[in-house]
């Protein structure tokens, strides 16, 4: 199965992801997590200064990821949309077209689980933007491409709470 997280930023979807590759049920899995600050140190934008050949970069890793098989991820095309639609460095003609291509990605993933921001405080990680206000548009176009693309996505499930409740609620929409 293919198993992507999606969400704002600082909300748990890393931890979620390390947290489960502890555990037996997921011992058939392959594990991916971001690269931001990798990525960052080879001069690739992130956040409102992303780029289109940035954007290309964070959309060719999660294609990578989809060409695997039983594969848990942190990040989702729908968060590679996002933070694209969010670029103040992209024209608008670029988000279009980047998104068009993006978009017939989707459909790849057996769940998309969206990760709640409810309740959960803001860290710093030296990498990631720290303005709430930007967390809250990320998060507002994650949940609008949620909805757009609902007809593409597979099994589509919503995680809420701290890292345990979250690992519950996977295990139960998987059938665990």
């Amino acid at each position: 199965m293919k198993i992507g997280f999606c969400g704002t930023m600082s909300v748990g979807k890393t931890t979620l992801v390390k947290a489960l590759q502890e555990l037996p049920e997921f011992k058939d899995y392959n594990f991916r997590t971001e690269r931001s600050k990798y990525l960052m140190e080879q001069g690739i934008p992130l956040n409102t200064d992303s780029t289109l050949k940035g954007q290309l970069v964070f959309l060719a890793e999660r294609s990578m990821e989809l060409m695997q098989e039983n594969i848990i991820t942190d990040r989702t095309i729908i968060d590679v949309i996002a933070f694209a639609k969010a670029s103040n460095s992209m024209s608008h003609t670029e988000k279009y077209d980047f998104e068009s291509l993006a978009c017939l990605l989707i459909k790849e993933y057996d769940y998309i689980f969206y990760i709640s921001p409810e309740g959960i405080a803001m860290e710093d990680n030296g990498v990631r933007e720290t303005d709430l206000e930007y967390r809250k548009l990320i998060d507002s176009i994650i949940t609008r491409q949620i909805e757009r693309y609902k007809p593409l996505i597979k099994n589509y499930g919503i995680l809420e709470g701290p890292t345990e409740e979250r690992i519950k609620q996977l295990k139960f929409q998987l059938g665990l």
